[in-house]
């Protein structure tokens, strides 16, 4: 383009140029007033300081030397002045011919490329002026209108069609297609100036918020670019960058509040597109076939990360910030196509191919810091972001798998592909290290979430037993790994997982998980019972001494001191299996020699029982069927009872109480259980219960609490064994060894049985049951005894226990003491009628009213009727039959039961009696209806007053008859019949219930005088 020193740039011909294409169309005219609205309207409306500061950089790269940037608001006028290359008559063209950049050179670090940033101004402005060292132009809006108006509306060159798209536009006309000279001039130590007179104040406002919002980055983005001093209204900030050859940039802020340093990594990346993958760009973008890459991240002294400053947008800068966001805390800066607005990166190969070389040099990049400062670097999985943030989070996922960033323990870079993260710290690596060598380093957070985002192979806790299932090394090495691990767990890793963790044993094996294996600990396991030699026949899983850790019991291991040994289960399977063994001794040895030193009873250990011993035949048989050679059970049980001799040297090398530790019996043996059904359950507690008639006993219980639908539950059932093998004729000797303590309490405390309703009742142990039947005193059993301060009225009905019997165990076998308690027992109160029922049995009248009382009390369901009854017949005590007999309810009828056995029970209790008996009352066998006719009477007043009655009258007969019998009283239910004193006294006190009082009434009857005397004799009762 040529031009004149009056008019270097050639203005006049790009406007003559312009006006002629807005007079040949008006359709020109309107596309270039839409493009720059859409500009400045949209794509660049805040994109003033960005812009300019763009093509100062690109002045400055022309210029081949890093430029200085001046920006500054003041008074409604914002200008910009640059050092660099001055401005160029193909500059001008650039600004005023939309799309036409001349930028058109390829050389590396060019970031103009369309000719369509300059629009940007329009947003704020109406009047620009750029002043260069060639000379100034201006472009004005107004100046533009007047042209329009004068050369091509008012001459009528442009026709009407234009004049009516100026009169839709008010006139306006496009600000930037006509430029103008003018005298302008750079300020001094500038090479090119921008001033804009400012539209209104809100265009003042928005550029004073771009220039708010302008920092450092903008110097990583245009790093031809050194400095930018910014003066808005008086408030100065001054940017600059210090850049190293080693991608080391130091960027500084200085402001009234002093200078802030940052500390800058980059790394650039550069290269060239192939035509195919321009393909699909504009013709002029396809001649830009260079591009170059800038990643930049901020670290600290120490090579850290220090992350992004707060007011840097999360976006790609291409190379000024766009609209794609981008989620690392790392700025990328780019030659990446964009859309026309500048704003969005276009899609295509172009896009692609930069995508995945900005993949790459990330992975470069992350490979130059120091391993933990990549953490925060690692792209993580995210649901937020758009289209570009997820290429080129996928395109990074692969390049880092293959990049070696991170490092090993031992200090060597490694893949991530290749990289092994181990858990449990620092400790746990060292050990491992040699198994796995390229494991990161333990005190690395592997829980961070870049870390994470690698999906690094990874040996979890619970993966070392596959890991060291079939590992060769010494013990000292496991007892390293041992407390690794617990150095692990100390710091919150779980250990539940290392069930299976192989473990090195005495013998050499190496056993899968420490549960139940038997740790040595301090000076146990060599000192007594616990040498290797003596514990061999039982078959013990030992952990080597050397390997020993705590760690184990905490999974499992059992502590190996002498209970742990005894009560292990090989210790217990070779007991329950020693009767098979080749050689029992060896393992009775051994196992009582346990017993011995860790105090171990069948209590605690029950399958102690199984423990094969010899006898004094030579024979074996579990140490339960055996007896010690002193044994009082000998002289007890029956020549059939199934129970051997223990071995006499036995008994001499071991201590009597160890012997029996094992089920050795001395006296007799006591079984226990827990939580016990009393129903069909019962039946599989035998081989834990092996106790005689258990089942009946069961029975009985269950009868007590009324057979409840649910089987009851006995919590604790004790009972002692083996009764049933006792001599009839050695029962005394045998009651003296139950009287010693242990098995006398399992006698004489009962047993707690829960119902089913919860409710909990004491009945009589198992043993106090079996004895009150099984046991013989003299013949008998002993709940066929009594004590002898039994209640009086059982003498005579039951025989009297023999004197030595102790007391308190004879009560628990049942022996009588006490009517009532008797009458308590379910089956106490058929017993005692069978008794009384038996002639040969005595009883006197005055027990047998105490004991028909007794009866009447008990409830009916609980008593079967029996065929013979104690009574008296005309004042003699016998036994009758019970069908002859009948229960006297009122005492008139007496004289009318001559020669009939009769009960007599206290006034009150003869229904409940008769019910029980399952007798007539006397009122339901006689009729006693009066035949005779008496005189009405009044009863004398000091009777009524004694008896507390109201006024009482009476049938006074000369001779009461009932039916043909001749009687003294008798009471009809409301009417009192009397021939004597005697007979009136009983009617009266029938009748008021004072049925005590009719001697006293009798004698009032016969002389009145003597009330005084007879009440005195009264109150001495």
């Amino acid at each position: 383009m040529s031009s004149t020193t009056a008019d270097p740039y050639g203005l006049e011909t790009l406007r003559r140029h312009v006006l002629d294409g807005w007079a040949n169309s008006a359709a020109r005219f309107r596309e270039d007033a839409n493009t720059e609205e859409d500009y400045a309207l949209g794509g660049y409306r805040d994109r003033v300081i960005v812009e300019l500061a763009q093509n100062a950089a690109d002045a400055a790269r022309r210029a081949g030397s890093p430029g200085r940037l001046r920006l500054r608001l003041h008074d409604g006028e914002f200008s910009a002045a640059n050092t660099g290359a001055a401005l160029t008559a193909e500059g001008v063209q650039s600004l005023a011919t939309l799309r036409a950049s001349a930028k058109r050179d390829t050389g590396e670090g060019l970031v103009g490329r369309f000719g369509v940033g300059f629009t940007a101004v329009a947003s704020v402005s109406d009047d620009v002026v750029i002043a260069s060292r060639g000379g100034a132009v201006r472009w004005s809006r107004e100046r533009a209108e007047t042209v329009v108006g004068d050369e091509l509306v008012g001459t009528g060159r442009a026709g009407t069609e234009l004049a009516d798209e100026l009169g839709r536009r008010g006139g306006r006309v496009p600000l930037l297609r006509l430029p103008f000279p003018d005298h302008a001039e750079v300020p001094e130590g500038y090479d090119t100036s921008v001033v804009l007179r400012l539209r209104d104040s809100d265009a003042a406002s928005v550029l004073a918020a771009q220039l708010a919002e302008t920092g450092e980055t903008l110097l990583l983005a245009l790093p031809w670019l050194a400095e930018i001093e910014i003066d808005a209204d008086g408030v100065t900030r001054l940017l600059s960058a210090r850049r190293g050859e080693d991608g080391r940039v130091v960027t500084r802020v200085a402001d009234g509040s002093g200078e802030h340093v940052r500390h800058w990594r980059t790394l650039t990346r550069t290269g060239r597109l192939t035509p195919e993958q321009l393909a699909d760009r504009p013709t002029e973008e396809r001649d830009r076939v260079d591009w170059s890459l800038t990643w930049a991240v901020v670290v600290d002294p120490d090579g850290g990360m220090a992350g992004l400053p707060g007011d840097v947008p999360r976006v790609v800068h291409a190379p000024t910030p766009s609209d794609e966001e981008l989620h690392v805390p790392a700025l990328l800066i780019g030659a990446f196509p964009l859309s026309p607005d500048r704003r969005r990166v276009a899609s295509g190969p172009a896009a692609d191919a930069l995508i995945t070389a900005a993949a790459g040099a990330y992975a470069d990049l992350l490979c130059l810091l120091e391993a933990r400062a990549t953490w925060d670097l690692i792209p993580q999985d995210l649901m937020r972001g758009g289209e570009f943030d997820a290429r080129f989070r996928a395109a990074a996922a692969t390049a880092l798998r293959d990049s070696p960033f991170l490092v090993t323990a031992s200090g060597e870079p490694v893949r991530p592909r290749d990289a092994v993260a181990i858990e449990g710290g620092p400790e746990l690596v060292g050990v491992l290290s040699g198994l796995a060598p390229n494991a990161l380093p333990g005190d690395w957070n592997l829980r961070h979430p870049g870390l994470r985002a690698l999906r690094l192979r990874a040996i979890a806790l619970a993966d070392l037993a596959d890991l060291l299932g079939d590992l060769d090394r010494e013990p000292a090495w496991w007892a390293r790994l041992y407390a690794a691990l617990r150095a692990a767990g100390q710091q919150g890793c779980d250990l539940g997982d290392l069930g299976a963790l192989p473990v090195p044993l005495l013998d050499g094996r190496l056993v899968r998980g420490p549960r139940g294996l038997l740790l040595p600990t301090g000076d146990s396991f060599v000192s007594g019972a616990l040498t290797p030699e003596s514990l061999a026949p039982l078959g013990l899983r030992i952990v080597h001494p050397e390997a020993a850790d705590t760690l184990l019991v905490r999974l499992g291991a059992i502590e190996a001191n002498e209970r742990a040994v005894l009560t292990d289960p090989l210790t217990r399977a070779a007991v329950e299996n020693s009767l098979d063994a080749d050689d029992p001794d060896e393992i009775a040895r051994a196992v009582l020699e346990l017993v011995a030193a860790s105090g171990t009873t069948l209590e605690d250990a029950p399958w102690l029982a199984e423990l094969a011993l010899r006898d004094d035949e030579g024979e074996y048989g579990p140490a339960s069927e055996l007896l010690l050679p002193d044994s009082p059970l000998l002289d007890v049980f029956t020549d059939d009872a199934p129970f051997g001799v223990l071995a006499e040297d036995l008994a001499e090398d071991y201590d009597p109480g160890t012997l029996e530790a094992v089920g050795v019996l001395r006296l007799f043996a006591v079984c226990r259980a827990e939580d016990v059904t009393l129903g069909e359950a019962l039946v599989h507690a035998q081989d834990e219960l092996p106790l005689d008639s258990l089942e009946e006993w069961a029975a009985d219980v269950s009868a007590r609490l009324g057979d409840p639908a649910l089987p009851p539950v006995v919590p604790e059932l004790t009972g002692v064994r083996d009764l049933e093998f006792v001599r009839e004729d050695r029962w005394e000797r045998a009651l003296e060894l139950l009287s010693v303590p242990g098995p006398r309490s399992i006698v004489t405390e009962p047993t707690r049985v829960l119902g089913p309703d919860g409710r909990s009742v004491d009945v009589p142990s198992y043993t106090a049951w079996w004895l009150r039947t099984g046991a013989l005193l003299d013949g008998q059993a002993p709940v066929e005894l009594r004590s002898a301060d039994a209640d009086a009225a059982l003498t005579g009905l039951y025989d009297e226990a023999p004197a030595a019997l102790d007391p308190e165990l004879a009560r628990a076998l049942g022996v009588h003491t006490d009517l009532t308690e008797l009458l308590t027992d379910p089956d106490g109160a058929d017993d005692l009628l069978e008794r009384l029922g038996d002639p040969r049995r005595h009883v006197t009248r005055e027990s047998l009213r105490r004991i028909w009382a007794a009866l009447a009390e008990v409830p009916t369901d609980r008593v079967s009727p029996p065929s013979s009854v104690r009574a008296v017949r005309d004042g003699s005590i016998v036994v009758a039959d019970a069908d002859d007999t009948v229960v006297l309810d009122t005492p008139d009828l007496l004289p009318l039961l001559v020669g009939r056995p009769v009960v007599l029970a206290p006034a009150g209790c003869a229904a409940a009696l008769a019910d029980l008996l399952d007798l007539d009352l006397a009122s339901e066998s006689v009729e006693g209806r009066v035949t005779s006719s008496g005189e009405v009477r009044t009863v004398p007043g000091e009777v009524q007053s004694l008896l507390d009655t109201g006024p009482l009258t009476y049938l006074h007969h000369e001779k009461l008859l009932l039916g043909g019998s001749s009687v003294e009283w008798r009471d009809t239910g409301g009417q009192l019949h009397a021939s004597t004193p005697d007979g009136l006294a009983r009617a009266l006190c029938w009748s008021a219930g004072q049925w005590p009082r009719r001697h006293l009434v009798a004698a009032l009857l016969r002389d009145p005088q003597t009330l005084s005397e007879l009440l005195a004799e009264a109150d001495l009762d």
